[in-house]
């Protein structure tokens, strides 16, 4: 049965479509026969218990340059729509929560994915404390003296925003660096929130695998190399791409983790590995979808689509 499907994203002429998830996720429903609608979060409103948008009709090509096209924008109620694809991209700001506040209404009468009210309860790095035995030694915290003692503790450390995303202002800090106190001054004035700190794993420089899993299923990965300069592995930061296979601890990882993802809800998720160590659970707007097929891995895509029809039956 043909579904009318409404995706909440950042708009999608500013997408990079070689590596885009939002923009595979689209394809596939188009191939499937559904009915695709495009909007910004900007276009959200509600109004007593009604949560509407401007939609425009989407259609998306897998041509660089020209890869969709949208019709005119009609106010619409999300309460008609079968499934809402929540994938703007962070910061977890809360203009990022109202969003999910707002969806929250609509769901589950309309699908909604992930479910708005555990991506708002479930922060990528607060979420991934509740198996601190997977994780690097982690400390969140604004506190310098505590920040300091951590360090000592245990030499170089990984220092980043709480909420942010794509590999921005990720820190790697020597246990003898000298700009620890003028990073979290800094850090201080940019963000309201507390920073993350972690043990540097010097693992990374072999890669920090991002793993999909469906329904809390593992169901593929790419391992993301930094570049030699670079700390970051994030592709649009000059992380590199490679094929790659799951090992038995990152098995173990995901057995671990999937009850609580089928828990909440959480249809499509993107976790970070490196070495034996679970470093970030994603759950807003998880990305890796296009890179596992390219390497010859599983069509994620069409697996997600398996998944959201069968919960619309």
């Amino acid at each position: 049965m043909p579904l009318n499907i409404a995706i909440q994203m950042d708009h999608i002429a500013t997408i990079s479509i070689a590596g885009d998830t939002s923009f595979a996720l689209a394809l596939e429903a188009q191939r499937r026969g559904h009915k695709l609608f495009h909007y910004t979060p900007d276009r959200l409103s509600m109004r007593g218990k009604q949560v509407t948008a401007w939609l425009e009709e989407l259609r998306v090509r897998d041509e660089q340059d020209s890869h969709f096209t949208l019709g005119e924008p009609v106010r619409t109620d999300l309460s008609q729509m079968d499934v809402v694809l929540l994938r703007q991209d962070p910061p977890f700001d809360m203009n990022y929560i109202t969003t999910t506040h707002m969806l929250e209404r609509i769901h589950p009468q309309t699908l909604v994915v992930n479910d708005p009210a555990w991506v708002r309860n479930s922060p990528e790095k607060i979420f991934v404390m509740d198996f601190p035995d997977l994780m690097p030694e982690t400390l969140i915290t604004k506190d310098p003296q505590e920040v300091a003692a951590f360090r000592k503790e245990f030499g170089d450390i990984i220092v980043k925003p709480l909420y942010g995303n794509g590999g921005a202002g990720i820190f790697h800090l020597h246990e003898a660096d000298r700009n620890l106190s003028a990073l979290l001054e800094m850090f201080g004035q940019m963000f309201r929130e507390p920073f993350i700190v972690q043990r540097y794993l010097k693992e990374v420089r072999k890669g920090d695998k991002r793993i999909i899993l469906i329904d809390g299923e593992p169901v593929g990965a790419i391992n993301r190399v930094p570049a030699e300069h670079d700390s970051r592995s994030n592709m649009h930061v000059g992380g590199r791409a490679e094929k790659t296979d799951l090992t038995t601890r990152e098995r173990e990882i995901c057995a671990r983790i999937g009850p609580s993802l089928r828990e909440r809800g959480f249809i499509l998720v993107g976790i970070d590995v490196i070495g034996d160590y679970l470093t970030e659970i994603n759950v807003t707007s998880p990305t890796g979808v296009r890179e596992v097929k390219r390497f010859g891995g599983a069509d994620i895509a069409a697996l997600f689509w398996d998944s959201v029809e069968d919960k619309r039956r």
